[in-house]
């Protein structure tokens, strides 16, 4: 990377066993080509019906251990993916919607997270992150990542990674790729709901900027809580709550 300040993290989200594997492979082809190493959110033990009806890739596990030996990054991206609360925009970024992990006591969150972490270490996959499904949190969810010494989230507000509650964020501020002209943030990117169209602009985003393009390690070493992080930070997180409430 050219510019420690300025680069993108690709997150992927919904990775499990059963999902849209035919773009997954098209991805892996891609980011080898150009030696990029991307975040994958996996979801430890999907039971999510919607992603159920792909089919299953038997060596699954295999497949996560052989990208973490190439330098991928993996992450848990909730327990389940499977929601059974309501956040009526009451979570902590305000997101809205139904949450896996929100409004859940304490107790609770710390076992789901705690039964991810034993999976992914029945497997041999080293954890260093996690993300929710839905971008929805409660204080409880970062308290419950303490107690499992887990402190790096792929979500927040602002235009460089930060530190709050104890917790390091590396902002996620967009539903699709968006490169600025300055910060470091992390996309994501849902293989399960694209189609040929959006995948080719997918391509094409990573081709024009793949130079900009940064791993996970490069992104959490620029935590910033300096005053024009912060002030960055505040303006973004007001205007993302205005846009999300309307």
């Amino acid at each position: 990377m050219n510019n420690i300040n300025t680069g993108m993290l690709i997150r992927f989200d919904d990775i499990s066993d059963h999902m849209n594997w035919r773009l997954m492979n098209k991805s892996e082809e891609i980011f080898d080509r150009y030696n990029i190493k991307p975040l994958l959110g996996v979801i430890p033990d999907n039971k999510d019906k919607e992603f159920l009806n792909y089919e299953k890739k038997e060596n699954f596990w295999q497949k996560v251990r052989d990208w973490q030996n190439k330098g991928w990054e993996i992450s848990m991206h909730g327990l389940t993916h499977v929601y059974d609360k309501e956040t009526n925009k009451k979570d902590f970024f305000e997101y809205g919607g139904r949450s896996e992990f929100y409004g859940h006591p304490l107790e609770v969150q710390i076992e789901k997270i705690s039964k991810g972490l034993k999976i992914f270490r029945s497997e041999g996959i080293k954890i260093r992150s996690f993300f929710a499904p839905n971008h929805t949190y409660d204080l409880n969810t970062f308290k419950a990542l303490k107690e499992n010494n887990l402190t790096n989230i792929i979500d927040g507000y602002g235009f460089f990674p930060y530190e709050e509650y104890g917790i390091h964020f590396i902002p996620q501020l967009f539903y699709k790729e968006i490169m600025l002209p300055f910060g470091i943030q992390s996309t994501q990117v849902h293989l399960n709901y694209m189609d040929e169209n959006n995948f080719t602009k997918f391509e094409s985003f990573i081709v024009k900027n793949k130079k900009k393009i940064i791993n996970f390690d490069e992104a959490i070493n620029v935590l910033n809580n300096g005053v024009f992080s912060n002030l960055t930070r505040f303006v973004s997180k007001k205007i993302l709550k205005i846009i999300r409430k309307l």
